[in-house]
């Protein structure tokens, strides 16, 4: 019993570790949002708990924000954020968005079009199926994660 204590306390440690530095390690994200947006801030509080340190923006203007970042208008949700050259869009998961540090994909960036219930930010006693689109630079997506 005392050896099968042990491995889980190394385990929980080393889980502890690796959290703590791949949470060292993710750029800030910026994020602009309407100022009267509750699941925004919602959003916002999961990127944190995921390790992000997040810069809010208060705008009424998303529409525009997300204009200048290239993202198209169709993909569009209740607010845009900017991380590390890439545009997200919508409440995108964290881990979807840790993924796309990590590989890279040549595109504009993350979008979860519309507010789908279950989502980060947009919790509900019911989930929507939804899916994370990666947009690439022509406005085109492609299936990036299925939730």
């Amino acid at each position: 019993m005392k050896s099968v204590l042990q491995a889980c306390s190394t385990l929980l440690a080393l889980m502890i570790a690796i959290t703590s530095a791949v949470a060292a390690g993710l750029p800030q994200i910026e994020v602009w949002k309407d100022p009267n947006c509750g699941c925004c801030s919602k959003w916002i509080a999961h990127l944190e708990q995921a390790g992000f340190s997040v810069v809010g923006h208060d705008t009424a203007r998303v529409s525009a924000v997300r204009e200048k970042l290239g993202m198209p208008q169709r993909y569009g949700a209740c607010h845009t954020a900017w991380v590390d050259g890439y545009v997200i869009e919508g409440h995108v998961p964290a881990n979807d968005i840790i993924r796309l540090l990590n590989e890279r994909p040549e595109g504009t960036g993350l979008a979860v079009p519309g507010m789908p219930a279950g989502s980060p930010g947009m919790e509900a006693s019911y989930s929507e199926p939804y899916q994370t689109l990666l947009i690439n630079g022509a406005g085109k997506s492609s299936v990036f994660a299925e939730h």
